[in-house]
């Protein structure tokens, strides 16, 4: 039998290890338990006070996201208190709040380059210096350096229609052109105009675009000078792609567009034999539906009356072929037969489409053109 004494004692050294690992653990423990709720962990995943938060808008083909984490007002005095004027504040919680632009845009109406950027303000009663730093991935603005900065603005802060109790970006005003990216908490907001060369932007695009599958699709060199000519981005450009489409596959549709544009171009003399060309090619109901309405932009009535009574004959049962003739007949003055042709439209027509014929109907018998039945 083994003597009990020679169980319980154990050696110096290891009891001494023992009892120090023991005094260790406990004061670890008591360490967490004094940890104030609103810790967070440095190294877990875990929900954070100020959640994080990313919002992004589309300005024309430009991307602006910001990213950022959301502080609480929690009853405290934020302006001159929690965020002290005069001194950088990191624009929200925890990280660097981020912005990234897809492509170079204008703050407040000074160039920044494409990129993502570490936010920081500093605030002031009367107006706020907003920082975009070169330095994106610190914490907070407690590296802050200006000597990294790629541009400072300043801006005036704005008293909020509403009271924010978590800080929020959004982006208001938005157009193809620009938006105004706003910061929200407590009672203030802070606006920044941003804007972006979309022209420029977009026709480099679609000029690196049809250098790549879409140059072998004539319909693709037909939607960029579509769009072109739409958004009056480039005349000339458009007038060179819509050229390169009807090379590719010559059709009413395209020859209707290239009309239009030497017509915008002051080019109005080539447009005749344009327009004969397209003549040439109209067979189908659409065909002759878009050379009646090519006729009837550049001002030629009775040629664009001739085609809608054309399709009107070849496509009787077709509500779309009677509705384009009454239209070219009240430009031509024919207020009576447009009437009837309104009315042999309104019958044939899906519901979607009465509201508008009956009021085109309206307008005719109010300008003389009778009662009718």
């Amino acid at each position: 039998m083994v003597p009990i004494r020679s169980i319980v004692c154990v050696p110096l050294s290891i009891s001494q290890s023992l009892r120090r690992n023991a005094i260790q653990a406990a004061a670890l423990l008591l360490a967490l338990l004094a940890l104030p709720a609103a810790a967070q962990s440095l190294t877990l995943d875990l929900p954070r006070v100020s959640p994080h938060a990313t919002v992004s808008q589309r300005l024309g083909l430009t991307e602006v996201t910001v990213d950022y984490h959301r502080p609480s007002v929690n009853g405290r005095e934020l302006w001159g208190g929690l965020v002290p004027y005069g001194e950088v504040w990191r624009a929200g919680a925890n990280e660097n709040t981020t912005v990234t632009f897809s492509h170079p845009v204008a703050i407040e109406g000074h160039e920044l380059a494409a990129g993502t950027y570490g936010l920081h303000m500093i605030p002031g009663p009367d107006e706020w210096v907003v920082a975009f730093s070169n330095e994106n991935r610190a914490w907070g603005s407690f590296s802050y350096d200006a000597a990294e900065d790629a541009l400072r603005v300043t801006v005036k802060p704005q008293t909020a229609t509403a009271f924010t109790e978590q800080l929020r970006y959004d982006f208001d005003d938005v157009s193809d052109d620009g938006a105004t990216l706003a910061l929200a908490w407590g009672d203030l907001r802070l606006p920044l105009a941003l804007t972006t060369d979309t022209r420029s932007i977009v026709l480099a695009s679609v000029a690196e675009d049809l250098r790549g599958l879409a140059k072998f699709d004539a319909r693709s060199w037909r939607e960029a000078a579509t769009f072109a000519f739409q958004r009056q981005l480039d005349d000339e450009q458009a007038l060179a792609w819509i050229d390169q489409s009807i090379r590719m596959e010559p059709n009413v549709v395209s020859l209707n567009l290239k009309a239009r544009l030497l017509d915008r171009l002051g080019r109005g003399d080539e447009v005749p034999a344009v327009l004969a060309a397209a003549e040439g090619l109209a067979a189908s109901e659409r065909d002759i539906n878009v050379l009646g309405y090519t006729f009837l932009q550049s001002g030629d009535v009775e040629r664009a009356v001739a085609a809608f009574e054309r399709n009107v004959q070849q496509h009787p049962e077709s509500w779309n072929a009677h509705d384009s003739l009454a239209e070219g007949l009240a430009a031509a003055g024919r207020t009576g037969e447009a009437i009837e042709q309104y009315l042999k439209a309104l019958e044939m027509a899906p519901e979607g489409q009465h509201g508008r014929i009956e009021a085109a109907l309206e307008t005719l018998r109010g300008n003389g053109g009778g009662a009718g039945p």
